[in-house]
């Protein structure tokens, strides 16, 4: 069974940093296109990074460059996203997913990922 479990979320200060963990079962990730999403109370979901298991590539969105890291373990099948200096409007479900591929510019287009998990709460607040 495919399945992608992600973890690491919680309530941290403004400022403060979180390591969520994406990690996949049933399958390598092997030339697959990894993202995170992000969804804040009674918004849409958005696509915060992306990494191409194949040769490394990332994306992110302007919100979160140079704050928040993409990395993957190819040897624990597992992505990571390091998020540091963390802001209230980065409050919300954090969701990885993963499609056969390379991520691309289009890498924020949730309707293109086949395989996602349940997601992991994070909330920054005071």
């Amino acid at each position: 069974q495919l399945q992608l479990v992600e973890s690491g979320g919680g309530l941290v200060q403004p400022g403060g940093s979180l390591r969520l963990s994406c990690a996949a079962s049933g399958f390598t990730l092997d030339y697959y296109a990894i993202g995170w999403f992000r969804q804040a109370p009674g918004k849409e979901r958005e696509g915060v990074s992306c990494i191409s298991s194949s040769d490394g590539t990332t994306y992110y969105a302007d919100s979160v460059k140079g704050r928040f890291t993409i990395s993957i373990d190819n040897a624990t099948n597992t992505v990571y996203l390091q998020m540091n200096s963390l802001k209230v409007e980065d409050t919300g479900v954090f969701y990885c997913a993963a499609v056969p591929g390379w991520c691309s510019g289009s890498y924020s287009s949730d309707g293109d990922y086949d395989y996602w998990g349940q997601g992991t709460h994070v909330t920054v607040s005071s």
